[in-house]
């Protein structure tokens, strides 16, 4: 994963990753076909934990708000516990032309998301006129977004302005899902 993130995928050499590992570049491939294997792995084991932590969100029954805040803190936070994990992530895997091989894992997140948003409707909470798929990919989009300005240096990234970035989207995206009071101009 450093190297993938110091060098980037197609510019990084098996010996590379070997030399890293502080392994012999045979044994590489005695675990991994190839280093498109290595990255597949990474993903998959990476997304699961993802995955598994957004269910618990899910599963908390807090306000739908409050979930979508827990899910926003669980992928923005990881910035700060791993910015190179999310570096390969947001550069290598989420812009490869193998994604689509991904879609059933990415398809969990953004169904896990679709989920709260239409609690949030249910609830009462959030407009019922809202399409909660597409506003799950809005959301979603906020989110990688955020970490792809993170990874490319393009926003300011310390732990101040991770939590800035957690409520703003929140509030911008979720601002957007509220009602509107009845006589209220729209």
């Amino acid at each position: 994963m450093r190297v993938f993130a110091r060098k980037g995928f197609h510019a990084s050499r098996v010996g590379d990753i070997a030399e890293e590992a502080g392994v012999a570049h045979g044994l590489l491939y005695h675990y991994f076909d190839s280093k498109d294997e290595l990255l597949e792995t990474i993903f998959r084991e990476t997304w699961s934990e993802l995955l598994a932590a957004m269910r618990g969100v899910e599963d908390s029954g807090a306000p739908a708000r409050e979930q979508l805040r827990g899910v926003a803190a669980i992928l923005l936070r990881s910035w700060r516990r791993d910015p190179e994990l999310v570096r390969v992530l947001v550069r290598e895997v989420a812009r490869s032309p193998h994604l689509q091989e991904r879609l059933v894992e990415v398809g969990e997140a953004f169904a896990a998301i679709r989920r709260m948003i239409e609690r949030g409707q249910a609830d009462g909470d959030f407009r019922a006129d809202l399409d909660a798929r597409l506003a799950s990919f809005v959301f979603y989009g906020a989110l990688e977004e955020t970490l792809t300005g993170w990874a490319f240096g393009q926003l300011p990234d310390d732990d101040e302005q991770v939590a800035l970035a957690e409520a703003t989207i929140v509030d911008v995206v979720c601002g957007g899902f509220a009602g509107v009071p009845a006589g209220a101009a729209v």
